[in-house]
């Protein structure tokens, strides 16, 4: 990484410098500036933490240190140029310096693409002994083993005396190996880089300070996990209030400026691309009259924001009558639970199956983005019937406008649980931000382009 920030500035530096001695405008004294910004550049990520550990491989952190980088480098040779009256500044500063962030983030992209591959065939991974209830403690372990890309491997676990008891050395192909009394002997036998601490009431802040005391002296890191399941991100803030670390937790911005932005943009967005799909459209248009009667466009009753119902739109990939014929194959559900799903429903056409496979039929949806009923991101837009089944806490899916896409889309569609599904909606609803909008725009691409989990 650290040679490829180097070289990611130099190719970007150096070729502003190639291009004005071509042109003829090259100063005196210029080629020192290059070579100093070359030299200066990665020391300038390293400053501000780019190359910390602790914000590689997951999370926008890592890329969001070079920009940061890049607008610091940027701001110091502007300056440095109006103090000094230097006009040759401003090519390093507007071409230059931006462009070196843009190799960079690729670059940086590219390695988390090649480690995340590594780490899902059990490479690169942290030993962590993992600290908490039983309950806890294997909802963890079923969540990391299906997202291997964190990095995290649990190699053994501490459970509360009685628990451990009850327990065989080894359930569930997790070796219990202790209580909470000797979490860092755990640690040090099974030679584990990091003790992840779930929430608990046994471990207080005595026995947590004294546990990170005794890991100190190995070197294992410690982690803590908040009580508070699916927040994260921008809105936890470390407050010291009379010697207490306290968390801070702000409300999910649900309303206000960020939403406006988020609703031009939508809009925007989908306006733009059912234009440049139009053609698409209308071939997809053409193929389904071609297979089966019926209309081209699927409607259906779903529910958005504020539980208020609308008019979804998809291109049609079943037959005319499927909704008559969905109480003959409820029996044969192997959907999750509330959503009902078969992965080979005779009511599907032969081009409905194919354009399933990619998402192509929800590119109706678009007409739903740019009506305001829908948005690019968010939750999955449910059936009345599902809704009347929700709690309380599933009913919080629907503070926000259902999306095209989302969390549930990038991480296996349906194959996931109920349970899953529901998680990864209100993950979304807590840490929303236009950034994440964007990062699951990103990886829509490659899950359609997979078709993992979708019939």
């Amino acid at each position: 990484m650290v040679a490829g920030d180097a070289a990611g500035g130099g190719v970007a530096i150096s070729g502003v410098l190639a291009v004005r001695a071509l042109i003829g405008e090259l100063e005196a004294l210029e080629g020192v500036l290059a070579a100093s910004l070359v030299a200066t550049w990665p020391l300038v990520i390293a400053l501000i933490g780019g190359h910390d550990m602790r914000n590689i491989g997951d999370g926008a952190e890592e890329y969001r240190k070079v920009f940061h980088a890049a607008g610091i480098l940027a701001s110091v040779v502007a300056i440095s140029a109006y103090l000094t009256r230097t006009p040759i500044a401003r090519s390093y500063v507007m071409i230059a310096i931006p462009l070196a962030g843009v190799i960079c983030f690729m670059w940086r992209y590219r390695l988390r693409k090649r480690l995340h591959q590594r780490r899902r065939e059990g490479e690169c991974l942290s030993r962590v002994v993992v600290v908490g209830h039983w309950g806890a403690v294997l909802e963890l372990h079923g969540q990391l083993n299906r997202e291997r890309h964190h990095g995290l491997r649990i190699v053994a676990a501490c459970v509360p005396r009685r628990q451990h008891m009850d327990l065989s050395a080894q359930f569930e192909g997790l070796p219990v190996l202790g209580d909470f009394t000797n979490v860092a002997e755990v640690a040090r036998k099974v030679r584990a880089d990091t003790v992840a601490v779930l929430s608990c009431p046994e471990l207080d802040g005595t026995a947590l300070r004294r546990l990170a005391w005794q890991l100190e002296e190995t070197g294992i890191d410690l982690y803590v996990a908040s009580a508070l399941m699916e927040v994260a991100g921008p809105r936890i803030r470390i407050r010291p209030v009379a010697g207490l670390p306290l968390l801070h937790v702000a409300h999910p911005d649900l309303r206000g400026v960020r939403q406006v932005v988020k609703s031009i943009f939508d809009r925007v967005v989908a306006a733009v691309m059912l234009l440049v799909l139009l053609p698409v459209m209308l071939v997809i248009s053409l193929v389904i009259i071609g297979d089966s009667r019926g209309s081209v466009l699927f409607r259906q009753r779903r529910v958005g924001k504020g539980g208020e119902e609308f008019t979804v739109f998809k291109f049609r990939t079943m037959v005319p009558d499927a909704e008559a014929m969905k109480g003959e194959l409820l029996r044969r559900n192997e959907g999750n639970g509330v959503l009902f799903k078969l992965r080979k429903d005779p009511r599907i056409t032969p081009v409905g199956a194919w354009l399933r496979r990619y998402s192509l039929d929800e590119l109706a949806q678009l007409i739903n983005v740019l009506r305001g009923e829908m948005s690019l991101v968010g939750p999955r837009p449910p059936l009345p019937d599902e809704v009347a089944q929700y709690g309380d806490d599933v009913r919080r899916r629907l503070l926000v406008k259902p999306g095209m896409t989302g969390l549930w889309q990038v991480s296996g569609r349906s194959d996931l649980s109920w349970e899953e599904s529901v998680r990864l909606d209100l993950r979304y609803v807590e840490n929303w931000s236009l950034v994440m909008d964007l990062q699951i725009l990103w990886k829509t691409w490659s899950a359609v382009i997979s078709g993992q989990g979708a019939y």
